[in-house]
């Protein structure tokens, strides 16, 4: 096994729901406890990881985090996922990371692309779940976070490999997706590999998403994909949410 691989503890239930009066309560209170949980690992295990989103919501937080008191150079942090586009395009979430997390202490973590040098993420798809062979067994944290259509990661409803991202045994770390209401094709991480994890946090703000988030729990005919990631009892979930 690799290192940071031990077996994630069962969720008695359901996720736990962790609502806040404003953002930088939720920050706070998050940026702790995800430094808390790496430092942590090291600890006990000599290294720790962490697998992040994109988008706007968690800049604030990635910056915080930046600053946490933890032996980063002990660290790796990838993506759940990216768009197909080159490392320094304004849409990539690998620019986004690292103009906004892998800076401060946090320089000194080592990071993992989910992009490569291929024409599109579908013929980039294999030479990819290669290089993600070597990353953690286990993950020590995953930060996802959710759109309003109910994606998380780059898991986007309607897509045409959607069923085989979400297949909870499928064996690959990665599948390419192509949104069908979101520019750029994308590079996932699956389902199975995100639940792979001692712990995931879902983070996500306003009154919408609220909506989303409660019909995914509780409607058996929601499609959203981000209730595969709610309703299974594989690894724990804990949800962080502000109104705005």
């Amino acid at each position: 096994m690799n290192p940071s691989s031990a077996t994630p503890s069962t969720p008695p239930s359901g996720p736990i729901f962790h609502p806040f009066a404003n953002e930088q309560a939720l920050v706070n209170a998050l940026a702790s406890e995800v430094a808390g949980s790496l430092s942590q690992a090291i600890e006990e295990d000599g290294c720790a990881s962490l697998v992040v989103s994109g988008g706007r919501t968690p800049v604030v937080l990635f910056q915080q985090l930046s600053s946490a008191e933890l032996d980063w150079s002990k660290v790796l942090i990838t993506l759940a996922d990216e768009r197909w586009v080159a490392p320094d395009h304004p849409d990539s979430n690998e620019k986004l990371v690292r103009t906004h997390l892998l800076i401060n202490r946090a320089e000194q973590a080592q990071f993992v692309s989910l992009k490569n040098s291929s024409v599109s993420a579908r013929l980039g798809q294999v030479a990819l779940a290669e290089a993600l062979a070597d990353l953690p067994d286990v993950f020590t944290v995953v930060m996802l976070g959710m759109g309003d259509d109910g994606h998380t990661a780059s898991l986007f409803p309607g897509a045409s490999t959607l069923e085989i991202a979400l297949n909870p045994h499928n064996p690959l770390p990665c599948q390419w997706i192509q949104p069908l209401d979101a520019p750029h094709e994308r590079m996932t991480l699956t389902l199975s590999r995100l639940l792979a994890a001692k712990k995931i946090f879902l983070h996500f703000t306003g009154a919408k998403k609220r909506a989303v988030y409660d019909a995914a729990i509780a409607d058996d005919r929601c499609d959203y994909p981000v209730r595969a990631l709610a309703n299974q009892r594989q690894t724990p979930v804990d949800v962080y949410w502000h109104a705005w």
